[in-house]
């Protein structure tokens, strides 16, 4: 099966940011985390949203590294802020990475700024990646840093992470809870909706709470999108989507990337990782059945998450286009959620 695949988040600068890999680059085909561009292209990987994120001091490695009960009792509340200067010089040092793999990889790999230059990319086999930030913090309450970051590249903003910042609140991770935690978006994250929407850049609903959502929801003239979100019906973790969300990001014309991470997915909040993929086909035909079928694609969370051992990493990508046509899915429908419906949804949000 040989259909190109556009994933709608990763976390693989934060990745090579932290030197999860030593000194190896991108262009090297290792067995350390989910993406390097090797193991992408035997996926089937047509490129994806390259996000950056600003970690505070423990908010990943550290905290996977926590026992269960101090875990549990860290994820009932939002993690704390993080400050401008850090996670701006965390966001320019991510960026001149991704920019470093553009320059490294030349002609297989292009950083995309408009719809063109990402169907061209697809329609030739090479790599796209869209600048990303997941989280607001590099971005003053003036929004000054974002026109340079849009001239820069960045096409798409995650408002919060899960954590609170001077735009809005994001969830915690506690399971099983509801999104609606915390207050909607300040003022300076009203002004920063109708910015990124004079600009063209997508607002990326995922790790929002609730009133943030609906605030997006009134004042947005762009399609709702969540880029690596999943179902609350299924699973009721804070960070996937409810029904009334759905219908909202429908009758917007926006879409849902289901995530990968297993603690998203499985009914009980389970972190095992021998998790059958009929448990993501469960997640895409409820969010077929809800939003349709030009509605959905993928936002794996590669890199940012635990994934499947039936995927296990990029390579594996190809795995779950195979479980969704053995439960009956076509191949135009097959196209629409590997990369296509992507294309939809940005051409009528980037201008």
């Amino acid at each position: 099966m040989n259909i190109p695949i556009f994933d709608g988040h990763n976390d693989t600068l934060l990745s090579f940011y932290n030197k999860d890999r030593g000194e190896t680059t991108f262009s090297a085909r290792t067995q350390i985390g989910h993406i390097d561009y090797p193991r992408a292209k035997e996926g089937n990987f047509a490129g994806g949203f390259f996000a950056i994120f600003s970690a505070n001091s423990g908010d990943l490695a550290d905290i996977m590294a926590l026992n269960e009960n101090d875990l549990n009792e860290l994820m009932q509340k939002p993690l704390p802020a993080r400050d401008y200067a850090p996670a701006l010089t965390d966001t320019m040092a991510m960026a001149n990475i991704l920019f470093k793999i553009e320059k490294d990889l030349k002609d297989k790999f292009k950083v995309v700024r408009n719809i063109n230059e990402l169907k061209d990319s697809i329609k030739n086999k090479q790599m796209a990646a869209i600048f990303h930030i997941e989280g607001a913090e590099a971005i003053d309450k003036d929004l000054n840093s974002l026109e340079v970051l849009y001239q820069a590249g960045l096409r798409s903003l995650g408002i919060v992470w899960s954590r609170i910042n001077i735009f809005g609140s994001g969830v915690p991770f506690a399971f099983p809870n509801r999104p609606d935690i915390g207050d909607g978006l300040t003022d300076a994250g009203k002004e920063l909706v109708k910015e990124c929407n004079r600009l063209g850049i997508m607002i990326d609903l995922s790790h929002l709470n609730e009133k943030g959502f609906w605030d997006v929801a009134k004042l947005s003239d762009a399609p709702l999108v969540a880029t690596h979100s999943n179902v609350h019906a299924i699973c009721s973790s804070p960070r996937n989507l409810l029904d009334s969300q759905l219908v909202a990001i429908k009758e917007s014309e926006g879409m849902v990337g289901l995530n990968f991470a297993v603690s998203f997915l499985w009914p009980d909040g389970s972190k095992d990782l021998d998790m059958p993929l009929e448990v993501m086909v469960r997640h895409i035909d409820y969010l077929v059945d809800k939003l349709g079928i030009d509605k959905v694609g993928f936002g794996s969370d590669f890199d940012g998450a635990n994934i499947t051992n039936r995927i296990k990493d990029v390579t594996g990508l190809p795995n779950l286009l195979k479980a969704l046509s053995d439960s009956g899915y076509d191949n135009e429908s097959l196209e629409k959620i590997a990369y296509k419906n992507w294309l939809r949804v940005l051409e009528k949000t980037w201008k």
